[in-house]
């Protein structure tokens, strides 16, 4: 109850308080905070916020009372240089009679002490200013800064400038490289002459692209700028196939426990390059650690925020972070500032604290020595030529050179402003603004058109995000004779308006912490040479795979292919599985053991064919020729001839023409052959039939010209079968590789299964009709025996077919065709063999058995 009756007699003085300002017509200032910083008036101001000191004592926060202001300590020479340097820079323009002649800019500048809450509080005073009163009641009218340079972090930037926005207030960051800062949305009067994150981010890719660094760590800072940064790193590290070994925050405070923790997964962990983004000042205790437990062979990758940071590059570190690889802004150099720097002198106005704070450090004095004595006192007449520290380190001019530009584009968008001709103007109604009552968001409209180039040669603008232009220094830590560390250039990532991201090193020029003198190898698994593929480990990320070799018929011929691709049809994979080579063409050729066997079998059997045909010429009128028609033995010869040479359109290369003949010379060849010994075996048993008294008119049927009538329309019928065959599908030639995957079979497609099989049926038709009719007159008297030897060869030729079959099915590529070559030569060398070898032996051997009385006389003993 107690506690309720507070808070409303505390509200109701409130009320009453601000109700008593109204009725006063003034408007008051309603807080007033302490800050350190430099002071010089003028026609128009330009705020500034710097990083010059550290909060390291923190005040006791409480609900009872107001919390004190905070006391900063710890004094940075760099970001004191850097405050300077806008100080130079509107000194210049002042001093400068073609960029805003009769304006004279002064500064507000303040220091954060490197925490947000004091980063507000100074922004807030520089918007507000710190007039006690002001006599506009409803505190209308231009704020007393036309924008604010600073402030460096990004997420005191994120802050600021999400309130600056509602009134459209320019800010122009020099150092903050959060990428979320170029939502035009959310931050529409924010601007930077740094390159954003993203652009940063893809620079440190493009460095661990270009060693192969697929193997990484993170560190990153707990704040806005370390935190987008990491999440931009995971999402283009992944593009180009990196992965992230562990990530870790670094501790705001000086968490001894976490911090051990952090460097202890560094040291177990097998990533030999880390990445960091970060300020100096989290990422020092870390390195701190390291050096303490000795954890070196590390390769560090810098971002802007540290890389060229005099903190870190303490010799005492240097076994730790000596070689480190980083990213920094765009090195410029100011003409005149390190003169500038040197004539500085502190004076006894409040606003300019700042600087009698600087002077105590830089001099290890004190202007106020009451009550402490022994203490030095500072004269304000040191000579700061006499001193060698960052403040005055004018070489490397980085975050300087983007105040520089900062202070200047805001100088140049007054400008143009200021030459606007009225009724041309960029605003309602063709109107220009009003210098004397100037609005924030009309400076903004000419701020994002500015374009200007340093003395330095660099060009300034602004894109519609109000980033600038990334250009980047690829930045070595190097050991120098007096064992300092030093920072050396070595490359640069310049974002070309068509090329992108363009990464050029000076590979000899990088120094190399290791005994070898080169880059480290920092891979999860090492890469997959040509000829296999990757395949990712269960549970690990991608960058941990294992290389299994291609499958036959498939390559990969880059490294570490993730899939492995498959030949063309007529193509097969060489032993090392890295490129494809021609498969081997097989067919049945005349080169081979096979072929050459086989074409001798088939001459040989020619040969033998001829030298049958002139015996029987030379002996055609004896009885043994002439018995059983001489004419169909010359013919059943010719054709076994035929049959032999068949076998040659076998062999070889296939062609369509060799396709389309082999098998149809061979049909007809042996039906031509089989119809011969058919008519044979029907006239030896017509022979047979007409010596019997009841059957003498038989062989007025079978007389010559019925026997070369029926030879001549069994062998059409063949014709017929084949024409039709090979007019409605021919045989072709045909790359099959079906067989082994890794062979072309050049074979002869027989293109119609029913038209091979017609002609192989008919062939068979015709071979067991003959056998029949040759078995049933096996038992004839001896004088026409001739019936046995037919039985005996037409069971050869059936034997040899029937088994061909099978043989054939199962034999793969050129086998089958010598399988089918084995047949016509077994069945053709049976068929001459078994008919006409006794006739030969009779003939050369015998040829006193070659008469008619001894063959009619041994036919009477017979009887």
């Amino acid at each position: 109850m107690w506690l309720i009756l507070h808070i409303y007699l505390f509200l109701s003085c409130n009320y009453i308080y601000v109700a008593m300002m109204a009725s006063s017509g003034i408007c008051q200032l309603q807080g007033h905070f302490r800050l350190n910083g430099m002071y010089q008036d003028g026609d128009l101001l330009i705020g500034g916020l710097f990083e010059v000191q550290y909060l390291k004592a923190f005040p006791k926060l409480s609900f009872r009372t107001e919390p004190k202001l905070p006391h900063c300590e710890l004094f940075y020479m760099t970001s004191f240089q850097q405050a300077l340097t806008m100080v130079f820079a509107i000194d210049e323009i002042n001093n400068n009679p073609h960029l805003l002649p009769n304006i004279t800019l002064g500064y507000q500048i303040y220091d954060n002490c490197l925490r947000l809450g004091v980063a507000f509080r100074g922004a807030t005073a520089l918007v507000s200013g710190t007039e006690e009163t002001f006599s506009d009641l409803n505190c209308k009218g231009p704020p007393p800064v036309i924008g604010i340079i600073g402030d460096p972090g990004s997420t005191h930037s994120i802050a600021i400038s999400s309130v600056l926005g509602l009134f459209r207030l320019p800010m122009i960051s020099y150092y903050a490289t959060c990428s979320c800062l170029s939502d035009r949305k959310k931050y529409p009067s924010f601007f930077r002459t740094i390159p954003s994150d993203a652009f940063q981010v893809q620079a440190m890719v493009q460095i661990l692209n270009h060693f192969g660094w697929t193997w990484v760590g993170l560190l990153y800072s707990d704040d806005d700028y370390g935190i987008n940064a990491a999440q931009s790193f995971y999402q283009d590290v992944q593009e180009f196939g990196g992965c992230v070994a562990f990530s870790e925050i670094l501790p705001n405070v000086n968490n001894q426990k976490e911090i051990q923790r952090i460097v202890g997964i560094i040291q177990g962990s097998t990533a030999k390059v880390v990445v960091v983004f970060s300020t100096s000042s989290y990422l020092l205790p870390v390195v701190d650690e390291m050096v303490l437990k000795n954890v070196t062979g590390r390769q560090w990758i810098a971002s802007e925020a540290w890389a060229t940071s005099p903190v870190l590059l303490a010799s005492r570190l240097k076994s730790v972070l000596g070689g480190t690889l980083g990213v920094a802004i765009r090195r410029g150099e100011i003409q005149g500032l390190g003169n500038f720097l040197l004539h500085l002198r502190p004076d006894n106005n409040s606003q300019n604290n700042m600087v009698r704070i600087f002077w105590e450090n830089m001099f290890g004095c004190n202007f106020d020595t009451r009550g402490r004595e022994g203490e030095k006192k500072c004269s304000g007449q040191e000579d700061l030529s006499s001193t060698d520290t960052p403040y005055t380190d004018v070489s490397e001019l980085r975050a300087s050179y983007n105040v520089y530009k900062a202070v200047y584009a805001l100088a140049h968008a007054v400008h143009d402003l200021m030459q606007c001709e009225e009724g041309r103007g960029p605003f309602s109604g063709n109107s220009c603004a009003d210098i004397s009552n100037l609005k924030p968001w009309q400076l903004v409209h000419y701020l994002q058109k500015v374009n200007f180039t340093t003395g330095f040669g660099d060009h300034v603008s602004f894109d519609k995000n109000g980033d600038a232009l990334a250009i980047y220094d690829v930045l070595n830590w190097q050991p120098s004779s007096d064992g300092e560390t030093l920072v050396h250039r070595v490359g640069v990532v310049n974002e070309g308006a068509t090329t992108g991201k363009v990464l050029t090193l000076d590979k000899d020029a990088i120094y190399w912490p290791y005994e070898t003198n080169k880059p480290p190898r920092s891979v999860c698994s090492e890469s997959c040479p040509p000829g296999s593929r990757r395949a990712t480990r269960k549970g690990l990320p991608v960058c941990c795979f294992d290389c299994l070799p291609c499958a036959d018929g498939e390559i990969s011929n880059t490294t570490d292919a993730t899939e492995c691709i498959a030949c063309p049809n007529d193509f097969w994979s060489n032993p090392e599985k890295d490129h494809c080579i021609p498969k081997e063409v097989q067919f049945l050729s005349y080169e081979e053991p096979l072929g050459i066997s086989l074409t001798t079998a088939a001459l040989f059997g020619t040969c033998i064919c001829a030298l049958v045909i002139f015996i029987f010429a030379h002996y055609r009128k004896t009885p043994v020729v002439r018995s059983n028609n001489s004419e169909l033995s010359f013919l059943l010869l010719l054709s076994l001839k035929m049959c032999f040479l068949c076998v040659l359109l076998f062999i070889g290369r296939p062609q369509l023409w060799t396709c389309q003949l082999r098998h149809a010379v061979f049909g007809i060849s042996f039906v031509l052959c089989i119809s011969s010994i058919l008519v044979k075996t029907m006239v030896v048993i017509a022979v047979f039939k007409s010596s019997r008294p009841e059957s003498k008119g038989v062989m007025k049927w079978f007389g010559a010209a019925q026997q070369r009538g029926t030879v001549l329309i069994l062998t059409a019928l063949q014709v017929v079968i084949c024409a039709v065959w090979l007019s409605t599908a021919s045989p072709t030639p045909h790359k099959n590789s079906q067989y082994i995957r890794s062979i072309i079979v050049y074979e002869c497609a027989i293109g119609s299964v029913a038209g091979f099989s017609l002609l192989l049926g008919y062939i068979g038709l015709l071979a067991a009709v003959s056998f029949l009719l040759a078995f049933l007159a096996r038992n004839l008297p001896d004088n026409f025996n001739e019936a046995k030897f037919i039985t005996f060869s037409m069971l050869i030729f059936c034997a040899v077919w029937i088994a061909f079959v099978p043989a054939y099915v199962s034999s793969p590529g050129k086998y089958a065709v010598a399988v089918e070559i084995f047949a016509i030569l077994a069945s053709s060398f049976g068929l001459l063999v078994a008919i006409f070898a006794p006739k030969c032996y009779i003939i050369i051997l015998h040829p006193e058995r070659n008469n008619k009385k001894a063959i009619l006389g041994r036919g009477t003993q017979n009887k």
